[in-house]
C-alpha cells in the first residue's frame, strides 16, 4: 500500500455517513436513485449507502482526506482487469453504458469516487489525490488511469484533463427514472 501522510488516511467504517455523502454527491445523485430502488418498505435509503460505504472502508477501498473532523473528501477505485465483463440480456439497463465504457478501459486503475465537500473546493485536494491515483496504479504496475464522468459535469472534466486524461468514448445516459440532466457519460483515460 502507498504510504498515507495526513491528512490523508485510509477510511473506516466510522467514516460511512459522510463517505455515503460524498458519493451521492459525486454521483449527482444516482447512489441515492439505487439505493432508493433497494431500501425495503419502511426503510432509509441512506442506511444501504451507509452500510455499502463501511464495507468498502472496512475492506480498505477508500481513501480520505480529514483534519480531524472526519472524512472531507473521498478516493476509491480499482484496477480494471484484463476481460471485458459479459453484458447479457439481464444486465441492468441504468449500469449497461458504464459498464460497456469500463470494458473499453482494459488493464487500467479506475477513479471511481472522486469527492470533495464544496467548502473545501480550492485547496487542491482533487489534484492531491489524483496525483495519490496515479501512485496506486503504478504500484499495481498498470500503466493507464481511466475515470467515467457525467457530460455535463464541466468541473470535473477541467480537473480530469488538467492532470492528463482525455475523452476516449461516450455512451449515452440510461435514466431509468432517475431525474437528471446527464444526457452521456464519457470515459476520459490517461497514459502514466
Amino acid at each position: 500500500m502507498i504510504r498515507l501522510d495526513s491528512p490523508l488516511r485510509l477510511a473506516s467504517e466510522e467514516d460511512a455517513t459522510q463517505l455515503a455523502d460524498l458519493v451521492n454527491f459525486a454521483g449527482e445523485g444516482l447512489p441515492l436513485h439505487i439505493w432508493e430502488g433497494l431500501a425495503e418498505e419502511g426503510q432509509n435509503p441512506w442506511e444501504i449507502g451507509r452500510a455499502r460505504q463501511a464495507d468498502k472502508a472496512g475492506e480498505g477501498q477508500v481513501i480520505v482526506v480529514d483534519y480531524g473532523d472526519g472524512a472531507v473528501a473521498s478516493l476509491t477505485g480499482y484496477v480494471i482487469g484484463l476481460e471485458p465483463e459479459p453484458i447479457g440480456k439481464d444486465f441492468p439497463t441504468l449500469f449497461r453504458p458504464l459498464q460497456e465504457l469500463e470494458n473499453e478501459a482494459l488493464e487500467s486503475w479506475y477513479v471511481n469516487v472522486l469527492a470533495c465537500y464544496p467548502e473545501y473546493r480550492g485547496k487542491r485536494l482533487g489534484s492531491r489525490l489524483l496525483e495519490l491515483a496515479d501512485q496506486i496504479a503504478r504500484a499495481e504496475n498498470l500503466c493507464r488511469m481511466s475515470v467515467i464522468v457525467a457530460s455535463n459535469n464541466t468541473g470535473a472534466r477541467r480537473l480530469y484533463e488538467r492532470h492528463g486524461y482525455m475523452k476516449v468514448a461516450t455512451r449515452p445516459c440510461m435514466k431509468e427514472g432517475w431525474v437528471t440532466d446527464t444526457e452521456h457519460w464519457v470515459l476520459l483515460m490517461k497514459l502514466l
